[in-house]
């Protein structure tokens, strides 16, 4: 909406885009009093956000200042089908990962159960022929994806609510296990790749593992991903914003993490991580950029 009215506005008004993320970013920096003078790694993870390439990013590794910033890493792609349908009915989303990940899609997987055949074969074609089906990078769409799979939340009445319950599903004592992830090189750009996740967590599911030890080997798993980006891209000062870091244990973690590894951690605690908090970053990266 903020978009639209900029463009709407008279003509002699200065108008700064910025890319959602980098707003995410500039937000957590401001609120840490950061100067701008060194560039961070921004890890953005949400739910959606308009990126530079046409695609929904989510799940978003950034090398930037207050002015401008560099896509270092993202998570893989998948489709969503549906588009914003999909938010509302995480089986959907599950769906999507499982066709990705070409696993078996048995009938006793709790998200395959939660759609009709009809459903399925709609989900299918959709993905099949592009129909309506964006690329998304969202760290938010892959937890609704693991909450479907493990059977915790198949349709949502409010945004966050798979994430949400995937989340209070930790155990009081969390082990340090945790899903594997690969950061790979995908047409030039580099990703880091779930599907591994995926396979590893199906297995636990037929065990049987309770799903509060799916969920704290999956959390683990995002953290060293963060680490691993981290010390990859070699950039010393991290920065954690987006919704999904409104998750204490994600969040906490991470922090302590990066700490052990000799990182120099940012995270929101003033400033809202999710959409509530961008408009500081818009701020001070429109008053840096006409500086």
């Amino acid at each position: 909406f903020s978009t639209r009215y900029a463009l709407r506005i008279p003509h002699s008004a200065i108008r700064i885009p910025l890319q959602h993320h980098h707003a995410h970013i500039a937000s957590c920096m401001a609120e840490n009093n950061h100067k701008g003078d060194r560039s961070v790694i921004g890890v953005a993870f949400d739910g959606t956000g308009y990126g530079s390439d046409g695609d929904i990013w989510g799940g978003e590794f950034l090398i930037a200042d207050y002015k401008s910033f560099d896509r270092a890493l993202h998570l893989a792609y998948v489709p969503l089908p549906g588009g914003d349908a999909a938010t509302r009915k995480p089986a959907r989303v599950a769906f999507s990962h499982l066709l990705a990940a070409n696993v078996s899609l048995d009938l006793d997987l709790p998200s395959v159960a939660a759609l009709s055949p009809t459903e399925q074969n709609i989900i299918t074609k959709q993905i099949a022929n592009g129909l309506n089906s964006p690329l998304t990078s969202s760290m938010g769409r892959l937890f609704d994806a693991v909450a479907s799979l493990i059977g915790l939340r198949q349709v949502c009445r409010f945004e966050g609510q798979a994430a949400m319950e995937l989340e209070f599903a930790l155990p009081a004592k969390v082990s340090d296990t945790a899903y594997q992830f690969q950061i790979s090189d995908f047409k030039s750009q580099m990703q880091v790749v779930w599907k591994p996740m995926v396979n590893q967590l199906l297995a636990d599911l037929r065990r049987p593992l309770p799903a509060g030890e799916i969920s704290a080997k999956f959390h683990n798993a995002l953290v060293e991903a963060i680490v691993a980006v981290a010390g990859r891209v070699g950039e010393p000062r991290v920065v954690l914003t987006g919704g999904c870091f409104q998750n204490r244990y994600l969040t906490e973690r991470a922090v302590r993490r990066l700490q052990e590894e000799a990182f120099r951690p940012y995270w929101h605690q003033r400033i809202p991580p999710n959409d509530g908090g961008i408009a500081l970053g818009q701020a001070v990266a429109a008053w840096r950029a006409i500086r």
